[in-house]
């Protein structure tokens, strides 16, 4: 078998295509289209909320606490007429002409207003101060009210896009999981004879799962970002072009600061999957077979590999972390350079009365705003690179096609069912796992219904791999396997197995119930036919004697329970399926006496009246088949019954005499 087909882990994937591997993605988002659009739409207005805050800010503080400088008949010591900052108070009002009339020398009366220079306000009463600026205080108290409500109205609808972006990104990681989980599901043997089982772990948990962010904040986040930051872009250059252009200096360098270090993120995202994915299948490798490990003392050994993949995965993650920990007070340092020069500018033109003061403290205010979304969108980044280097992996399992082909007919026809099988027929089948190294050559034979042939062998003869044929685990190399005179590559693989049960030297039994185990793949068994079941499979006696009978759980692979109980439960799913093949991988090996004769009685009622294939490893098995099919080294050598090969003294012989 090639060893390095399939071990897609440490492939080089190259030039990195974001754009590509979101067009992929996008299938698993369109059923949820319409919620990412209004998400998108609460984002907008949320934006729009952020940007008018510093406004709204620049509003109270040029119209009701310090209006900007303007010309009104104020005339300095050498009789200059200046610029100043002054009060206008309406006259109409009596309380503030009482005012206006008391400080008479310091009011300039214009039309129904009377107008005081903002200097001049100290020397007013406190009082008189609160009258003369009522109007600015309720302005302010109004300007304070539509600030805490649009922070309240933000917060709300924040919470309403969270929420509505969780609920998306939870119901696309489902889609993506199951889809996932269906498509290894449907891939070959061949496959997980090459991938471990703790790499295909990683896909559909972690893997996935370092999608959930793209889609729950880096989407909709994303575009809130960019308008925000398009957004502040806009209002700066509204506000003042000028102050606009000196704090966009800057942009170049974060610019290329975020691309230069975009281009080794990818690269570290790429390795921490790899260790990620490493780890889980030492972890699961040795979990499986803690009993080597503890038998040939191997702890030690086994703990300084998972240590050095431990560290490599150490290395990984802070190659991750350094690169974003110089990247992100690169940004910060930048950001706050762009203040300073706001500051050193704008304050100059503040002075000089070319802006006013709210315009320049809304300016401050939108440039920390400005580098807020640049650092989201590098930690967004981040995420994506960590999501993309995910997305690589798993959409490299759903490239992977490793199926058996299906017969390919003419449009409109029907794959052929199976009522029974009447017939089985091998015609010149050979095998070959490499190319060139053949593990059956030419194999040929019938099989009549009701008949039972038993086949036996040296181990690695290819018995095993002639089973994995006829349950089309995989496709002869030439050759072709006939049931009822049509190539099994016409059936359906679901109708062909539905007609064959398989009774493993080894049975695998699920975690779940043992009422499950045996209905597996057929829950519609009445209890008459559970009792009839058992009762054929000799289950009943020790399924009796368990604390909850039928509905006892067992764990993983059933370890909780005998090898032999196995070998009964086994039997009692075969029966379940009512099957018109058997298939018995030598099923009494490794058992004791008493456990041996059940199950022999139980494979016997199973066989009647059915066609039957033993894989027999002990030949004592074999005595009492209809034909015996003798294998060696990938070939049919002798056939006959055990009565005719004897006497021939051939390899059957032979074998008979080294196993006594």
């Amino acid at each position: 078998m090639r060893t390095d087909f399939g071990y897609f882990e440490e492939k080089q994937l190259g030039k990195p295509y974001d754009i590509k591997m979101l067009r992929r993605l996008y299938p698993f988002t369109r059923p949820y289209r319409l919620f990412f659009i209004l998400s998108i739409f609460l984002v907008i207005i949320i934006t729009l909320l952020d940007l008018s805050l510093p406004y709204i800010t620049k509003i109270a503080i040029d119209r009701y606490i310090v209006p900007k400088l303007e010309s009104a008949n104020f005339k300095d010591v050498r009789g200059r007429e200046d610029k100043v900052r002054f009060l206008e108070a309406d006259i109409t009002d009596p309380e503030i002409k009482a005012i206006v009339n008391k400080y008479s020398d310091q009011f300039k009366i214009s039309g129904s207003f009377a107008l005081i220079s903002f200097d001049d306000l100290s020397g007013l009463d406190k009082e008189d101060l609160s009258v003369l600026r009522k109007d600015d205080l309720a302005g302010v108290s109004l300007i304070t009210a539509i600030f805490i409500g649009l922070i309240l109205l933000n917060f709300v609808l924040n919470f309403l896009q969270v929420m509505l972006m969780e609920y998306t990104g939870q119901k696309i990681m489902h889609d993506l999981r199951v889809r996932l989980f269906a498509h290894i599901q449907d891939l070959s043997v061949a496959f997980f004879s090459r991938n471990p089982v703790g790499r295909l772990v990683t896909r559909v948990t972690n893997d996935t799962q370092n999608m959930h962010e793209l889609f729950t904040s880096v989407i909709s986040f994303v575009f809130k970002d960019i308008f925000l930051l398009f957004g502040i872009m806009f209002v700066l250059i509204t506000i003042n072009w000028k102050l606009a252009l000196v704090s966009f200096i800057v942009l170049p360098f974060v610019l290329y600061a975020s691309l230069y270090f975009s281009s080794r993120a990818r690269d570290a995202f790429r390795v921490l999957r790899i260790k990620v994915a490493e780890i889980n299948t030492k972890f699961s490798e040795t979990i499986a077979g803690i009993k080597v490990v503890q038998l040939f003392l191997r702890e030690k050994d086994n703990y300084r590999d998972f240590a050095r993949l431990n560290h490599e995965n150490y290395q990984a993650g802070m190659k991750q972390v350094r690169i974003f920990a110089i990247f992100m007070p690169v940004v910060e340092l930048l950001g706050t350079v762009t203040i300073a020069l706001v500051i050193f500018h704008g304050g100059g033109q503040a002075l000089a009365g070319s802006i006013s003061l709210g315009a320049l403290v809304a300016f401050i205010s939108y440039m920390k705003m400005f580098f807020r979304p640049i650092r989201d969108m590098a930690e967004k980044y981040n995420i994506m690179q960590n999501a993309m280097a995910s997305a690589e992996r798993i959409f490299l399992i759903f490239d992977n096609k490793d199926r058996l082909p299906q017969h390919r007919v003419e449009s409109g026809y029907k794959s052929p069912a199976i009522d029974n099988i009447d017939k089985i027929e091998m015609e010149n089948v050979s095998f070959s796992y490499i190319p060139d190294e053949p593990v059956l050559n030419k194999i040929s034979f019938k099989i009549i219904a009701g008949e039972t042939i038993a086949v036996v062998g040296r181990t690695g003869s290819g018995k095993t791999t002639l089973i994995n044929l006829i349950i089309r685990f995989y496709d002869p190399t030439s050759g072709r396997i006939l049931i009822n005179e049509k190539d099994i590559k016409n059936y359906e693989k679901s109708i062909l197995r539905s007609k064959i049960a398989l009774v493993m030297q080894d049975p695998f039994l699920f975690s779940g119930t043992i009422r499950d185990n045996i209905g597996h793949g057929n829950s519609k068994i009445s209890e008459k036919e559970m009792e009839y079941i058992l009762e054929a499979s000799n289950c009943k006696g020790f399924i009796n004697r368990l604390p909850d009978g039928l509905d006892t759980v067992v764990s993983e692979g059933g370890a909780s329970i005998s090898s032999g109980e196995r070998q009964l439960i086994s039997i009692a799913r075969a029966f379940a399926r009512n099957p018109g093949l058997i298939i018995l991988d030598e099923a009494t090996s490794y058992i004791d006496s008493e456990t041996e004769q059940k199950i022999q009685e139980a494979v016997s009622k199973l066989m009647k009246s059915r066609t039957s294939i033993i894989i027999a490893h002990r030949l004592t098995t074999a005595r009492n088949a209809d034909r015996i099919i003798v294998i060696n080294k990938g070939r049919i050598i002798e056939t006959g019954t055990h009565v005719e090969l004897m006497p021939q003294r051939g390899f059957y012989f032979k074998l008979n005499q080294l196993q006594g």
